[in-house]
């Protein structure tokens, strides 16, 4: 399936759905791109497949749209908490979801791969990922850091977010952004690899365990969406 407008495709191939984010530029989370990709989840749990979440050559996800975030007022703060609220849907699928970052991940871009079971980069590439908030002048939203503390060592958190720092894919591994890296000729592979493993796990078990370990996690990214929400009309003015 490609939509109208050529920002995804969804493939289903054996246990995996493949939803491949692909909008010609920067994969852009903007409204309509995650419109897409809620319906692109829809599908992946009706028909009770594993996802394998990826990007186009050379760039996973840019973050939000910056021609929507311009406009301000209720347009820019209803994308902003659409990330995170897709963010959180990643976290709480009952299915196992395997990322395969396919090259830069800014912003909400990355904090999506911290909603992924299984992240999987580009070694060597010199591709980014950054938290680049605090470098353009904007606070974190709490989201964000909560998201972020579900994966990060501590001493990862306040580098990628209190100080913006940019990481490399390999670099990302060692702060837990990424799980692993791989030559970039080999990273489809072996993401598939692992999302055909994940699909091999019991179900049931992989669900229920996985709403136990998330749960504190999804309490505290649920209190911080909710004040989040509260709080970003005012900041970013009427619309």
């Amino acid at each position: 399936m490609t939509d109208s407008a050529a920002r995804l495709t969804y493939d289903e191939r054996g246990p995996i759905a493949a939803i491949t984010l692909d909008d010609g530029r920067a994969n852009v989370l903007s409204p309509a791109m995650q419109a897409d990709i809620h319906v692109a989840l829809d599908r992946a749990e009706a028909a009770d497949r594993t996802v394998l979440l990826s990007g186009r050559e050379g760039r996973f996800s840019g973050g939000f749209d910056l021609a929507v975030m311009a406009e301000g007022g209720s347009a820019a703060a209803d994308m902003v908490m659409g990330g995170f609220d897709l963010a959180r849907r990643l976290l709480a699928l009952p299915r196992p979801v395997v990322v395969a970052c396919t090259g830069h991940a800014v912003a909400m871009g990355a904090f999506l791969l911290t909603a992924a079971d299984v992240r999987i980069g580009i070694a060597g590439g010199g591709h980014r990922i950054q938290a680049n908030e605090v470098a353009i002048g904007m606070t974190l939203p709490r989201a964000a850091i909560e998201v972020c503390r579900g994966v990060l060592l501590p001493a990862g958190l306040r580098r990628v977010l209190d100080v913006a720092t940019p990481l490399t894919h390999d670099e990302a591994v060692a702060v837990g952004f990424l799980d692993e890296v791989v030559p970039a000729d080999e990273l489809a592979d072996r993401a598939k690899a692992e999302a055909e493993r994940l699909a091999e796990l019991h179900a049931g078990a992989h669900r229920a365990t996985k709403a136990r370990t998330r749960a504190p996690l999804l309490e505290a990214l649920d209190a911080a969406i909710a004040a989040d929400r509260a709080e970003l009309r005012g900041l970013l003015g009427p619309a």
